[in-house]
């Protein structure tokens, strides 16, 4: 059997390729941390994970401190009995978002190895379902946009043939409201609009702002408060015709668990690296099939991609490119749908030299 010899852990910054502002932060720059393990057959896998500006040097720390030490003997085939043990000795800092970042980079890491060592892509090996997924827009919707350029930029969208544009929320709500409106408008009927508030409302005014975009048919209602607040996306969900989108804020699959039980979310964004890896990423994928819901995943397209091919009920992958300064390839798309990559491993054709300009040191 093989077993890793060599486990490292590393932080690159990558800077944001424009403004892109919400109801609660800017995004300045995208802290990335890199995982890359080597076996003793001579294979090797690179994984990573993220953070919008801050906290990855605590990743980093939690990584090269506890988790690679404990990498080196290991099976890289037993993705789940690694995950598994790793989770198992941070249990005093589980569950939350430096453990479940600094799993994911690892995670991603041994799929990568798995994929190459089988000659397949992540798409096939983890499911298969299908090998394209459709596209929506968010980099046209930020909050500090004006109305006119959020209509051009859904209108651009739509004549590139995507199928949806995400509006970002949280000016006044009759603000939010008129901007909905104007782009709808302008787009017609058939382009999927969703609205996100980045968990910066109350439940009260959650539900004021639901009445007063249902007129504009959103897609959905993304974060409209706090993620630990079961209990208000609950009433919110029955309260409005507007499916409730959560999951880029949530850590665990009893999370998701406790959403889908309570019928408190319409839409799952798991996001890869906030869930701790493409393992725990599967399976709250597999439990929202159970319970009919559909995955649209929360940002990193291009690792994204191939775990919305591999599943059944995904129904939209988010366009925010991230990785163009560090990769040689983009994502494919063709008719608004993103292609999946069909070279073995996770489909991320690295630039090494671009990424050790960029390493902090």
């Amino acid at each position: 059997m093989p077993a890793i010899t060599h486990a490292e852990a590393y932080l690159v910054d990558l800077e944001v390729e424009t403004v892109r502002t919400d109801a609660v932060q800017s995004f300045l720059k995208q802290e990335t941390v890199f995982v890359e393990i080597g076996t003793d057959d001579g294979g090797g896998g690179t994984g990573y994970s993220y953070t919008i500006g801050t906290g990855g040097t605590a990743v980093l720390a939690m990584l090269r401190d506890y988790l690679l030490p404990r990498l080196v003997g290991a099976d890289p085939q037993r993705v789940e009995a690694v995950w598994r043990d790793l989770f198992a000795a941070t249990r005093a800092t589980a569950v939350g978002a430096i453990t479940s970042l600094a799993l994911a980079a690892v995670d991603t890491a041994l799929w990568d190895w798995r994929c190459r060592a089988a000659g397949q892509p992540l798409w096939r090996l983890a499911g298969g379902a299908k090998d394209r997924v459709p596209l929506y827009d968010t980099e046209g919707g930020w909050l500090h946009l004006s109305t006119e350029e959020l209509v051009s930029g859904a209108k651009a969208s739509q004549s590139a043939g995507w199928r949806g544009v995400k509006l970002k929320i949280g000016r006044s709500p009759v603000q939010d409201a008129d901007r909905l409106a104007a782009v709808r408008a302008a787009v017609g009927p058939d382009l999927d609009l969703m609205v996100d508030a980045n968990q910066s409302l109350t439940a009260a005014e959650a539900a004021r702002r639901a009445r007063l975009l249902e007129p504009a048919d959103p897609y959905w209602f993304e974060e409209p408060l706090p993620a630990d607040d079961v209990a208000g996306h609950q009433s919110l969900a029955a309260a409005t015709t507007i499916p409730v989108a959560v999951g880029e804020s949530m850590y665990s699959v009893t999370q998701f668990r406790e959403y889908l039980h309570r019928q408190a979310a319409g839409i799952v964004q798991v996001d890869v690296a906030r869930i701790g890896g493409i393992t725990p990423w599967l399976k709250v994928a597999h439990l929202a099939e159970a319970y009919h819901v559909p995955v649209c995943p929360h940002f990193l397209m291009e690792l994204h991609v191939s775990l919305c091919c591999a599943v059944p009920n995904s129904r939209y992958l988010e366009h925010i490119p991230q990785l163009r300064a560090i990769t040689r390839q983009e994502i494919r798309i063709v008719d608004g749908e993103a292609l999946a990559p069909d070279t073995p491993g996770l489909g991320i054709d690295w630039d090494r030299d671009a990424i050790d300009d960029r390493r902090v040191r």
